[in-house]
């Protein structure tokens, strides 16, 4: 497979998996044409700034956090949500940074994380069976025949969306809300009194006593734009392709063609097939792409992967993000670390150790234990540590709300208590008190690791 016998459509010869049956084909005709002719969401520029950041992760100079939602909805956007999540964000970086001593790029799953893999086509209740949700972009969580039904015009409402989304965050990140002084300002009225919000208030007051001594050198925010200002980048599952095929544009600076739904794109665990669609489509456009990597992933089928998705080997390129359970992982993660080294590509190994912990609790909801998801975390920091390969970053399904969807924490969230606040449209996510927790259990090892290879 050569790029010059890539076009944006070029996928569409290729067998497809998770991808929704339409009804009323011309409706999504109609759809397609209308999107490929609305503003990139997001630019080619961004995009090469992110793989440039990226190519220093796979170096070992630097640090992956992507985090967000599990899957964003109509019914919850909102400013606020909005905030909190960035708030969450900025303060899950602070913290991995001055853990880790090393600078940390941060991506959200944000502004067109709408569409989801399902396990199966129908979903069956009460001896009634319709579609399975697929995620806002296709159809509606109601149980019934009408919201079930895929509707082409849920891609136009996610690009309205997203684009509202990203005018939000732009305006956060650039606007001075991000300023480092305002540090204290971040930390969310849910963590505020528990332990993870006196860390977080420890660790901002030396942060503060930093800025003093900078600005006693001159060094202030109105002379360094690092201070006042972040790169906060977006990311989601390029899943559905009709969507993200709209959204390909060719960039008038380098004449290559980039999806500008999003500044990076992944491809599932479900749909990474060598001679499917999404590999097909991914393949061409030029943004930093992510791959999961699940237990039946193996060194082989990975190569072949890698030299179809990275053919030139650019650092920054492709991020592998490992997902593979916390029981499976000593297993099957050291076969694809070897094999990956040995062969030479430079990628990001990021681990996700949300995906491959998910399980039914005895109260009928799906959940994620804590206890679990740290597990898998620290075994690939080790695991990675112990094949010499530099442990990219992490991972997460996160929301800025206090709710009650993953159980343990310091939060102490039982599986009694998970109707509570119970609130995602599909996978459990960690809450606020629980993500900030992962990560200072993340920056502790982060500067552990800095402390080990100081001294030897």
């Amino acid at each position: 497979m050569t790029q010059q016998n890539w076009t944006p459509d070029s996928w569409r010869l290729r067998p497809a998996k998770q991808l929704p049956v339409y009804a009323d084909q011309d409706k999504l005709r109609a759809a397609e044409a209308r999107l490929a002719k609305l503003p990139p969401l997001v630019f080619a520029g961004e995009a090469r700034r992110l793989k440039k950041k990226l190519g220093k992760v796979a170096m070992g100079e630097g640090f992956l956090f992507q985090g967000g939602d599990c899957a964003e909805s109509f019914t919850e956007f909102s400013a606020n949500n909005i905030r909190d999540m960035f708030r969450l964000i900025l303060q899950i970086a602070v913290v991995l940074t001055f853990g880790g001593g090393t600078p940390v790029v941060k991506i959200g799953r944000m502004a067109g994380q709408f569409a989801k893999p399902r396990s199966d086509d129908t979903e069956t209740r009460n001896g009634v069976s319709l579609p399975s949700y697929r995620g806002d972009i296709v159809n509606g969580l109601d149980f019934t025949p009408e919201a079930r039904q895929s509707d082409p015009e849920r891609m136009i409402q996610v690009y309205n969306q997203s684009a509202s989304t990203l005018n939000l965050l732009r305006a956060f990140a650039q606007g001075g809300y991000a300023d480092l002084h305002e540090v204290n300002r971040w930390n969310l009225e849910s963590v505020e009194n528990n332990l993870q919000g006196e860390r977080y208030r420890a660790l901002a007051n030396r942060i503060g006593e930093t800025l003093n001594f900078m600005a006693a050198c001159n060094i202030t925010a109105e002379t360094s734009a690092q201070i006042r200002e972040t790169d906060l980048f977006t990311s989601h599952e390029a899943l559905l392709l009709p969507y993200e095929q709209a959204m390909t544009r060719i960039d008038s600076t380098s004449g290559d063609w980039y999806d500008v739904s999003a500044h990076m794109l992944w491809i599932g665990d479900r749909t990474r097939q060598l001679d499917g669609a999404h590999v097909e489509f991914m393949r061409g456009v030029k943004n930093p792409l992510g791959l999961k990597c699940g237990p039946t992933t193996n060194p082989d089928e990975l190569l072949r992967l890698i030299d179809v998705l990275n053919p030139a080997n650019e650092a920054g390129r492709l991020t592998l993000i490992a997902r593979m359970g916390s029981d499976k992982i000593k297993q099957h993660l050291p076969p694809l670390l070897r094999a990956v080294k040995k062969a030479g590509r430079t990628v990001v190994w990021c681990s996700d150790p949300m995906h491959g912990n998910t399980q039914m609790a005895g109260t009928g909801y799906k959940t994620r234990s804590f206890d679990r998801i740290l597990s898998e975390a620290r075994d690939f920091f080790s695991i990675c540590n112990a094949e010499g390969v530099h442990a990219g970053g992490i991972h997460l399904e996160m929301t800025g709300q206090e709710v009650t969807e993953c159980t343990g924490g310091v939060s102490a969230v039982t599986e009694a208590a998970l109707g509570e606040r119970y609130e995602t449209h599909c996978d459990p996510r960690l809450n606020a008190t629980q993500a900030l927790e992962l990560a200072f259990l993340v920056a502790d090892h982060l500067k552990s690791e800095r402390k080990a290879s100081s001294a030897a």
